[in-house]
């Protein structure tokens, strides 16, 4: 989608409320390490307590929905979440119900599910550029309160998220992502064909939050002009959202070593990788 420039205006206006506090890189670091051994402590009551957990993420395009993920999982147990980015439907998608190859993603007990980017693609991006009917995107609108509801009710945790970026910053990103080999990937059509129609998306944003912002699911806004800042907050955010506890585990111990008389094979009979470099 376009930028969220329109959203930034007025100094501190929609922030929220307190002062936060003023991080040195160091220390960022340091606190970014310290949420991601409690999403460790999270997941671990989310898979002993059976919730189920669904974390969509959404946003202008560079707001940094992947590497938020990213910074998310990196510790976690990858048998107990799953990332979904599904990319374009295919020919039997398309004559399925809409919300149908979603819904086969949802969690089961004990796991949660990512969302990078989701059904909210039909109030964004197929809404703008012409991808669906005009009956398509209403029927959306009308059925996405109903589905969600139906899932809160169903005991699955939903929390949105909203990452918002300005225009200004958009635009430094885009054009790193340029210059940066690594990154050109993520630079696509599409993503070029959003910045003609930055006002159309910023009215179906504000259009799907009318819809879709509910008291069951609401939408939560982050400021990710700053990418750290909004790891961390984000981060803190979904803590505070999942109401989990400590795990108690049994302690640990180590068997002894098993021993008994065996030879292996020569070390020279195995093909090792070439040691091409060191690390001091």
């Amino acid at each position: 989608m376009g930028a969220d420039k329109a959203e930034k205006t007025g100094g501190d206006e929609g922030r929220a409320a307190g002062t936060p506090a003023r991080l040195s890189k160091a220390d960022a670091e340091a606190e970014l390490a310290r949420l991601q051994i409690e999403l460790v402590r999270m997941q671990e009551w989310i898979v002993h307590s059976g919730q189920r957990v669904v974390v969509v993420l959404e946003g202008r395009d560079t707001a940094g929905k992947g590497g938020t993920i990213k910074r998310i999982t990196e510790r976690l147990n990858p048998r107990h979440y799953r990332v979904v980015a599904l990319t374009t439907p295919t020919d039997r998608e398309r004559g399925q119900w809409y919300f149908q190859r979603y819904v086969a993603h949802l969690p089961a007990a004990g796991e949660i599910v990512f969302f990078d980017r989701s059904w909210y693609n039909r109030a964004g991006v197929e809404h703008v550029m012409g991808f669906c009917t005009a009956e398509e995107y209403e029927d959306f609108l009308r059925t996405c309160p109903q589905l969600e509801r139906a899932w809160a009710r169903s005991g699955i945790l939903l929390l949105k998220y909203w990452l918002s970026v300005s225009d200004e910053e958009q635009d430094r990103r885009f054009h790193a992502r340029l210059k940066d080999p690594a990154k050109r990937w993520k630079l696509s059509e599409m993503d070029l064909e959003a910045r003609a129609h930055w006002v159309d998306y910023a009215e179906a944003k504000d259009e799907m939050f009318a819809y879709t912002d509910l008291r069951e699911a609401p939408w939560f806004v982050v400021d990710a002009d700053d990418k750290r800042t909004a790891r961390l907050n984000l981060i803190a955010h979904l803590l505070s959202q999942v109401p989990y506890e400590e795990v108690e585990r049994p302690p640990v111990v180590l068997p002894p070593r098993q021993q008994r008389a065996y030879k292996r094979p020569p070390i020279d009979s195995q093909t090792w990788v070439p040691r091409r470099y060191t690390v001091d």
